[in-house]
């Protein structure tokens, strides 16, 4: 029988340049999915006060047509785009209810305010289509869009988002993995603060702080905008909505350079090692330190770990997580723990005397548990 070849999902983000009138339908589609958003939280949570239970996802999305006939306004909205307004009314109690079994302390699902809801779905490719120069939205039209690349594979689903100010197209597609040729070099990857990360073979990869770097424009540009939203003159609004913008387009830059610099450190070590261990780290837990949230925060290390993974598993790598506990203390060569401060960067064990900079000892650790608890391959 034939073999099946694996098949992965990958996301191609286009630059839409939507005419004025457009951008008004747009927007009028964000309000109107916003208010559904609303609508049906306040639902489940009526009804779980009064009856003790809420409502599933397949009776909210029953549910709709029979609003669009006291509300026409929801017509204006692709009928699809609106079954994903449900799908993440949905997701959102997922989420809560699995925080709250694991034991963490989970925020319930709330009101989104205005500006908060930014984004729609088409879950289907009949609700869009990928032309040559545009992309067509259902109830909108032809967008402008700059295709820089084209589709990797068929198209299954597109989410417009407006990110400061500019609009985007993150179309879905599956496509066929393109394993790399087999690799037996093996590594560990112990990510940190003082560099992005160390591997157990001595290297280093350099922290590029780009939050830090910016953080001086970023503060003046804010002092600005609280010095304006005390103003009423129509001339000094419309300077409040020009020092938004400068605040929006700084963050934009920030991310943009974490974004690019993650998939670019990914990509380079999964080109090069078959066999890649990281460590299980609670990020989430970790920013409750204030003392080191923000350069945490700065540092992105789950997004790292996210598209490494991706990109492992579309390349055919093997990645492995592992617990992070006392990978730092324990020595790399004879398993002694050699308690350190955050300050002491010098692994020094007086039972074996290795002498090595604590955090590629604590890769070589990483890459020893990981070899421990799974089998590689020859």
């Amino acid at each position: 029988m034939p073999t099946s070849v694996p098949r992965t999902t990958l996301a191609v983000k286009y630059r839409l340049y939507p005419t004025p009138a457009q951008e008004t339908v747009l927007r009028q589609n964000l309000a109107v999915c916003c208010a559904v958003y609303n609508s049906l939280l306040n639902w489940r949570r009526h009804d779980y006060e009064v009856q003790g239970s809420r409502p599933s996802y397949y009776e909210q999305k029953k549910a709709l047509p029979l609003w669009k006939q006291t509300h026409p306004g929801l017509s204006c909205v692709h009928s699809q785009v609106l079954q994903d307004v449900c799908k993440r009314v949905d997701l959102a109690f997922e989420a809560f209810f699995r925080r709250v079994k694991s034991g963490e302390t989970a925020g319930y699902p709330r009101f989104k305010g205005e500006g908060h809801y930014d984004s729609l779905t088409y879950p289907q490719e009949g609700g869009f289509q990928v032309g040559e120069e545009s992309v067509t939205l259902s109830k909108i039209g032809a967008v402008k869009a700059v295709l820089h690349r084209p589709l990797p594979g068929k198209a299954k689903t597109c989410t417009v988002r407006v990110q400061a100010g500019k609009w985007f197209a993150c179309v879905t597609c599956e496509v066929e993995a393109e394993p790399l040729p087999s690799s037996a070099e093996q590594v560990g990857i112990d990510v940190g603060l003082e560099h992005f990360a160390a591997t157990s073979n001595g290297e280093f990869v350099a922290n590029p702080r780009f939050f830090r770097k910016d953080e001086t424009a970023l503060a003046k540009a804010q002092r600005k905008v609280e010095r304006l939203k005390t103003c009423r003159k129509q001339q000094e609004k419309a300077a409040l909505r020009k020092a938004r913008r400068v605040v929006s387009r700084i963050h934009e830059r920030i991310r943009n350079r974490r974004h690019d610099f993650v998939h670019q450190t990914a990509r380079r070590l999964v080109n090069r090692f078959g066999w890649i261990a990281v460590e299980d780290l609670n990020v989430s837990g970790m920013v409750q330190n204030h003392c080191l949230s923000k350069s945490i925060a700065d540092a992105s290390w789950r997004m790292f770990r996210a598209v490494l993974a991706y990109k492992a598993e579309s390349a055919g790598r093997q990645m492995v997580a592992v617990n992070p506990a006392y990978t730092s203390q324990a020595c790399a060569a004879c398993g002694h723990r050699v308690p350190k401060t955050l300050s002491e960067r010098v692994h020094a064990c007086a039972c074996c005397g290795l002498l090595l900079q604590r955090d590629v000892n604590a890769a070589r650790n990483i890459l020893k548990r990981a070899v421990g608890l799974h089998s590689v391959p020859a």
